[in-house]
């Protein structure tokens, strides 16, 4: 472990103040001795430097998929305070909204057989990959201020879902606060042309088999069985989300000396929550976001449609368990020092984990807890989860959302051959299928910290509980 950080419980380390400079509070995070030689100390700085933003309460967090990003380390998550805090593009993310929603169907592995490969290529047939992919789908620009307010709700009262969907998403698949005119004309231009498109990079459309029941009574909860097909949406806000984090990143940069505002790393650049500059990008954000819920949904629906066209299955019997958002700021109270207090949690590669009875979770799961989806790295088992109420209390009920990266998509492509991967992957029963084999070389399950351990550490130190293990039978690739 890097020198000055300290060991305050099995699976939890602190960064204390004066790790660096002008600290407000320290920095925590979860981490099991396994994976602490995949600690970069530059993540534990960004860590730390988040702990120096005005107005952050209780602690800058990481989870164990923590790795080095831009301004806040991936896997962070900090919450802050309604009056003295700030709201930062560097702690949601360039790809706002990047999210995954996991959907059962009636069929088992065995239905598959003989038509696996077909269910791939007919799936990769519908559903555009890819950097610059673009949708069959053309959409105006008012349809896009109509998306970029409705979220995943424009794309169900337009015949692409149910209503049922809705209730399965995290805020019913859109957040309130959107504000299009703070979207510009270029993030406008990247957007119309994408809904409904999976983006590049670890971004999947994955068809999935439910190998391993852990917790019975939630998995009954949740609509899953040992054995049954699943499949899972994993994309954001595309172009349009980028353009927005870049755009309002240049204005709050320019912000930084009118609000006295001194930063350790100019990456961290943010504005006070209430500010004309923290208001406009925080309406911008929710455009993106929404715009990701409308995007997961309308992938859905065509998968839906493949699923039902090659299986002989009904549309409703394929059901959404949840979906849950990974790169987002939102405005929610928590409990600091003994009162409910309204803070504006910043998560940046981190998945909501609200324990059971929390407000804002479908009523069908109160008593469970927020369903929690943690994808694996291609080709490495994903996981359900449920959200716990010593998430609540530790983390602002947030959990990990991935494995986390340890190796960069250049150096990937050095030490893995994308052709041998898909061919050792086919060996292994998964189909792959891309656009190009170096994609595959970046996203390749060896560059990714193991997704099992990852997912051992944040169930063990209680920030969210395993309900079911998923083992990929085929994948796309953006």
């Amino acid at each position: 472990m890097l020198a000055g950080i300290n060991k305050i419980g099995d699976l939890e380390w602190e960064v204390p103040i004066g790790y660096v400079p002008n600290m407000r509070v320290p920095g925590r995070f979860f981490l099991s001795r396994a994976l602490t030689e995949t600690l970069e100390e530059g993540a534990v700085r960004q860590l730390a430097n988040v702990a120096t933003l005005p107005g952050i309460v209780k602690h800058s967090l990481a989870m164990p998929d923590i790795h080095w990003g831009y301004g806040f380390p991936i896997g962070g998550v900090a919450a802050f305070d309604m009056t003295e805090g700030v709201i930062s593009p560097g702690g949601v993310g360039f790809d706002i909204n990047c999210g995954v929603r996991l959907i059962t169907t009636p069929l088992t592995e065995a239905d598959l057989a003989g038509k696996k490969r077909e269910l791939i290529e007919r799936l990769f047939a519908v559903v555009p990959t890819g950097v610059g992919a673009k949708s069959t789908m053309r959409v105006s620009n008012k349809e896009l201020s109509d998306i970029m307010v409705d979220g995943a709700r424009w794309a169900v009262e337009h015949g692409l879902g149910t209503e049922a969907d809705l209730a399965r998403c995290e805020g019913e698949g859109a957040m309130p606060g959107a504000d299009p005119e703070a979207v510009s004309a270029k993030a406008r231009q990247r957007g119309v042309p994408q809904i409904g498109t999976l983006g590049a990079g670890n971004h999947f459309l994955e068809v999935q088999v439910a190998r391993e029941i852990v917790d019975p009574d939630a998995a009954k909860t949740f609509g899953i069985a040992e054995g049954q097909v699943c499949f899972m949406v994993h994309c954001g806000s595309r172009g349009l989300g980028h353009q927005v984090a870049t755009d309002h990143l240049r204005v709050l940069e320019s912000a930084l000396a009118r609000y006295q505002i001194k930063l350790p790393d100019r990456q961290l650049a943010c504005a006070p929550v209430d500010s004309p500059e923290g208001r406009a990008y925080y309406g911008g954000m929710v455009c993106a976001a929404n715009y990701a819920w409308a995007n997961r949904q309308v992938i859905m629906h065509e998968a839906r449609k493949v699923f039902a066209q090659l299986f002989g299955i009904d549309y409703d019997e394929m059901r959404l368990i949840y979906d849950v958002a990974h790169n987002v700021a939102k405005f929610e109270h928590h409990n600091v020092d003994g009162a409910s207090v309204e803070v504006c949690v910043h998560r940046k590669g981190a998945t909501r984990a609200f324990g059971p009875g929390a407000a804002g979770i479908p009523h069908e799961y109160a008593a469970v807890g927020q369903p929690v989806i943690i994808p694996g790295s291609m080709g490495t088992s994903s996981y359900l989860l449920h959200g716990t109420a010593a998430a609540m209390e530790k983390t602002f009920g947030s959990t990990c959302h991935g494995a986390g990266r340890v190796l960069s998509r250049s150096k990937a492509k050095k030490e893995v051959s994308g052709k041998e991967l898909r061919e050792h992957l086919a060996e292994e029963g998964v189909i792959v299928r891309a656009h190009s084999d170096s994609a595959l070389a970046e996203e390749a399950p060896g560059v990714y910290k193991p997704s099992g351990e990852v997912v051992r550490v944040v169930h063990e130190a209680g920030l969210s509980e395993i309900v079911a293990r998923l083992e990929p039978l085929g994948v796309i690739k953006g």
